[in-house]
């Protein structure tokens, strides 16, 4: 029954008609109760309401008396007090829908009229050139046509309307006067919407700022595409919870926070490229989809290809290793699937894996390829366009300095041991035990700066990486730990001997006949390789001193969420 209703029946019946109306500070709620014994209402104000009219019912109350449990009737002196605020609040409400439908019908004689007023673009102007945003300051002085999004819309007074476009590679401020924004369509424009503006570059007064330090005076503009009343903030804005912002990712990439991470991550997946490149290194694609584990079962994403079992792949280490004798030096930038239970800020089912092997190295000079790697990435992209992003996203960043930290496992647990760092058992960690990622995430957040964990125990590290020879309880693996992340990237030189490859294989029960493309390798001219693994979403997340991972990923994809 609407609230009309219930006052028109309300206006036709007596006080001693009605039943009573229940209301609890104790146990009661404004939002399902419905006023009776059962589920009483909790304040007396929201009782008046859904009564909506005097006269009111007798309204109940918890019981003053101690020794009692139940209902009183409202005191007189109580009543009073609420009927009054309750005439209040009507009158207010009453006055705001008024205030809503003169404003309703003010819109729509403002539509109306604006109908009536029509532009057309002055053909005696020199023709506008069309430019993308990233370019506009080399076409200052001179009329173009921009297109792109409202990402924020001001309106001053009727005569004036100023509207920051975005082009997805930069900002303008674009300024409409007179009859530019008293049109039909600059009346129901909303942000978000999409459009077309033609117009003079000119550099902003003396005292103003704007995006790029120049504004748009525009002479002719239209709408593209409009976007719903409210735009996307009625979607998502500074309130939204995560899952909401996840939900809605395609928009909250519209952001400013969010299009300036996508800018930095594609600049830096460049830098990478362009660091290989430099160096010799031969780009390769390698399957996604296979039939043989690299690191293991249990992380495995299994599928149906025609009738065969297959897998999503973890790592394309094992096919990148043969590339070696056909082309030297190699890398790959691919997906690579890990399907982890973990909840923790740092991991992904789906994640962008950076991954580089070399022939004819040794231990050593693979630590100086990863140190090498990190550090002319970072200052390749300190170095380009979207490095000046930093000043937004990571104003503190400071360049990694060589050489890197370097620190043997044993070292590692001896540290943990003298910081009195413990499991949740309360025991230390001993030699022979993997350190996971809060001890870890210790070290490089008291040590400061980036860490090169190495020789860690055969029995943790993946089958096919190859013991150090002066002492074979230990391999010659590395991770790259960095402050506020942790690992970011996992390498090892290879197993180089076939004998000791097919005993690391009988030793993790693995079959080596579908593994024969892998193992030839050692058969047909083996030698001394190495190589690695890093995680472009981490490196970035360290990069920009994001807490979370998601922040960095484009869609990103954990347990529990594949969508949108």
């Amino acid at each position: 029954m609407s609230t009309e209703e219930v006052t028109e029946k309300a206006k036709n019946m007596s006080v001693s008609d009605m039943a009573p109306i229940y209301t609890s500070d104790k146990n009661g709620n404004d939002e399902t109760g419905d006023g009776s014994e059962a589920k009483p209402f909790k304040t007396v104000l929201r009782a008046m309401h859904h009564v909506g009219a005097e006269p009111f019912p007798q309204i109940m109350v918890d019981t003053k008396d101690p020794e009692k449990a139940g209902f009183d009737i409202i005191a007189k002196a109580q009543l009073k007090k609420m009927t009054k605020l309750f005439g209040q609040e009507k009158r207010k409400m009453e006055n705001q829908k008024k205030q809503e439908a003169e404003k309703a019908a003010q819109h729509e004689k403002n539509l109306e009229e604006a109908k009536k007023i029509t532009i057309e673009e002055d053909k005696s102007l020199p023709a506008a050139k069309k430019i993308k945003l990233r370019v506009a300051k080399d076409h200052r002085d001179q009329r173009i046509k921009v297109y792109g999004w409202v990402h924020r819309l001001r309106q001053q007074g009727k005569n004036l309307m100023f509207i920051v476009l975005r082009d997805g590679t930069g900002f303008l401020q674009c300024v409409l006067a007179d009859k530019l924004c008293q049109t039909y369509n600059a009346v129901r424009l909303t942000t978000e919407s999409s459009v077309c503006l033609y117009g003079t570059l000119q550099a902003v007064p003396e005292g103003k700022s704007a995006p790029g330090g120049h504004e748009l005076i525009v002479d002719y503009w239209e709408v593209v595409g409009f976007a719903p009343p409210g735009g996307a903030d009625l979607v998502v804005n500074e309130t939204s919870s995560v899952d909401t912002l996840l939900d809605q990712r395609h928009l909250a990439l519209r952001g400013e926070f969010l299009s300036k991470i996508m800018r930095v991550r594609s600049r830096v997946t460049q830098c990478f490229r362009d660091h290989y490149f430099a160096r010799g290194y031969t780009e390769m694609c390698p399957p996604t989809m296979v039939q043989t584990q690299c690191e293991g079962g249990s992380t495995l994403f299994k599928f149906d290809y025609f009738g065969e079992p297959a897998y999503l792949t973890q790592s394309s280490q094992l096919y990148l290793e043969t590339a070696c004798p056909a082309v030297g030096d190699v890398f790959c930038v691919a997906q690579s699937y890990r399907a982890e239970t973990s909840r923790t800020r740092r991991h992904l089912a789906e994640y962008t894996h950076i991954e580089g092997e070399c022939p004819f190295i040794d231990f050593e000079e693979l630590l100086n390829n990863i140190e090498d790697l990190v550090c002319d990435v970072v200052d390749r992209f300190l170095k380009s366009p979207e490095g000046e992003l930093m000043k937004d996203l990571n104003p503190d960043f400071k360049a990694p300095k060589r050489p890197f930290k370097r620190m043997d496992y044993a070292e590692a647990i001896e540290w943990l041991r003298k910081d009195g760092f413990k499991k949740d058992d309360g025991t230390f960690y001993e030699f022979g035990e993997d350190i996971p990622e809060m001890p870890e995430r210790r070290m490089t957040d008291v040590i400061g700066e980036p860490i090169l964990l190495t020789r860690f125990p055969a029995d943790v590290k993946a089958f096919y990486m190859r013991k150090d020879q002066n002492n074979p309880k230990v391999v010659e693996a590395v991770d790259v730990l960095m402050p506020g992340v942790g690992e970011i990237l996992g390498g090892s030189m290879r197993m180089d001997d076939e004998a000791e490859l097919m005993e690391a294989f009988a030793k993790q029960k693995l079959n080596p006949a579908p593994y024969y493309w892998y193992t030839d390798q050692r058969k047909y001219g083996t030698c001394p390789h190495g190589g690695y693994g890093l995680g472009l979403d981490r490196f970035v997340t360290w990069l920009t001193n994001r807490y979370h991972i998601r922040d960095v990923c484009f869609y990103p994809r954990f347990i529990g969420r594949c969508t949108p």
